[in-house]
């Protein structure tokens, strides 16, 4: 058996079948932030208001999702990019050894990994996360995000809900 035969079956029964999901967030992803850096100005006073609770906008993060440490003096771009290559890869890895049939788990590592490697696209060679969803009630407004950071932050939701059905499961 060549090398060939042995890929094919561990990417039809294993979990890295779902990755075809992360290819199609970060392709999104990226797609909408070159179109906001495109045909956006930059900044808040450029924002397009979509609804009485939400813009689409232009604005740079140097930080993590939702600006988490965007304040600092750079040396967060590395750090960040870091942990995402090794998130990605422990997922990856975890994927290779699931089921295919493990659905919303694999389905939840795809979505990290695709938001993940959005985000370290754009650190990579903008210096920093283009940012473009701003949600408010009244004065409060939420952090700037991207597809990508939903995509993680639904990634982790379904990781958690899992927790808890698996423990219904076995009691």
């Amino acid at each position: 058996m060549t090398s060939d035969n042995k890929t094919l079956p561990l990417l039809k029964e294993s979990g890295l079948r779902w990755l075809w999901l992360a290819g199609i967030i970060f392709m999104a992803d990226i797609s909408i932030k070159l179109f906001v850096m495109k045909e956006m100005g930059y900044g808040w006073a450029n924002r397009i208001e979509v609804l009485p609770f939400f813009n689409f906008l232009y604005v740079h993060n140097y930080g993590a999702a939702f600006s988490f440490l965007s304040d600092q003096a750079g040396w967060q771009r590395w750090f960040f990019t870091g942990i995402a290559i090794a998130v990605c890869s422990l997922l990856g890895y975890w994927m290779r050894k699931a089921p295919q049939t493990d659905k919303l788990n694999n389905i939840a590592y795809a979505l990290i990994i695709g938001g993940a490697i959005g985000n370290v696209f754009d650190r990579l060679v903008h210096g920093f996360v283009v940012d473009y969803l701003d949600f408010f009630w009244g004065n409060y407004h939420w952090p700037a995000f991207n597809l990508a950071d939903a995509a993680i932050c639904i990634g982790a939701g379904l990781i958690i809900l899992d927790g808890f059905r698996s423990g219904k499961k076995e009691q």
